[in-house]
């Protein structure tokens, strides 16, 4: 197997940015092909302004959807991002503002419907992630901030957006490989991941009735702002799974595509595994 070369070292204050990633991540491949497949849709993005987000947010908009994107305070990252999707034709509009606010989650989803009429897809995506060697170092403040950004918004912009949502709509949440198989430094991180499994596959059930899907995606490592933000040595950062390398965002958001479009009318309750070939149940 070919061995990758090694990300080099670098630091950022999180949220992080992704002007500042060396080397920049693959947000969608040159030959990817739209078709279509979310015309007319509008979609909702937390996490939009970098990473997956931005990568997601532009599939979609070269499939054919206008989007929304919240972001917490990344506004060169978001400006950039809705260059991007107004590039591909579609429409953009950018909300800052801080996902643990209740209010703020509810105003979301209400300036989506006031820009463009009508609400598809929702992605919750937004994330926070805090390494720690051991529970003792995980005090109070950062729980809260790492259930409220990670699970608690899910909860919050899902149940605003419902009132908007119809058959054949749909929500995709953003889990992680660690949901499935732990993180010895990332103890309430995994936690929030793992339930998101639990809230897509218990919401899966409960709006099955009404025909709106409900599904996951759980990423393995892939190279985000995200990882220079929140950990110390990234030169190793994903060598240790099969494929011997990070994913890039290109890689995981045709996975949100399949799950957004027409083509996964069949599928409710489920997550598709990007994570670089690691074998894991679920």
């Amino acid at each position: 197997m070919k061995k990758e070369k090694k990300i080099p070292d670098q630091t950022q204050r999180q949220p992080g940015k992704e002007t500042k990633m060396k080397p920049q991540p693959e947000i969608i491949r040159k030959g990817y092909k739209g078709s279509e497949k979310l015309k007319n849709k509008v979609a909702l993005i937390t996490g939009g302004d970098s990473g997956i987000g931005r990568s997601v947010a532009v599939h979609f908009a070269r499939e054919g959807a206008n989007i929304a994107i919240v972001y917490l305070e990344e506004d060169k990252d978001a400006k950039k991002t809705s260059e991007m999707v107004k590039a591909e034709g579609s429409d953009c509009i950018i909300i800052a503002g801080d996902l643990r606010d209740a209010v703020f989650c509810e105003k979301v989803v209400e300036q989506c419907i006031s820009k463009f009429g009508k609400l598809n897809v929702v992605v919750n995506n937004a994330a926070m992630q805090f390494a720690q060697d051991s529970l003792l170092q995980i005090n109070d403040p950062q729980l809260h901030q790492t259930f409220e950004t990670n699970i608690y918004s899910y909860f919050r912009i899902t149940r605003a957006a419902l009132k908007y949502l119809n058959e054949g709509d749909c929500i995709i949440n953003t889990s992680s490989v660690t949901a499935y198989r732990g993180s010895d430094h990332l103890i309430d991180y995994a936690s929030t991941k793992g339930a998101i499994v639990s809230f897509t596959r218990s919401l899966s059930k409960n709006l099955a009735a009404k025909k709106i899907r409900v599904n996951g995606v759980a990423p393995g490592p892939i190279w985000t702002p995200l990882i220079p933000a929140t950990l110390d040595n990234v030169s190793d950062f994903g060598r240790d799974t099969p494929l011997g390398r990070p994913g890039q965002p290109s890689e995981v958001a045709p996975a949100y595509v399949y799950l957004a479009c027409e083509d996964s009318s069949y599928v409710t309750g489920q997550f598709i595994h990007v994570n670089g070939g690691e074998i894991i149940g679920g």
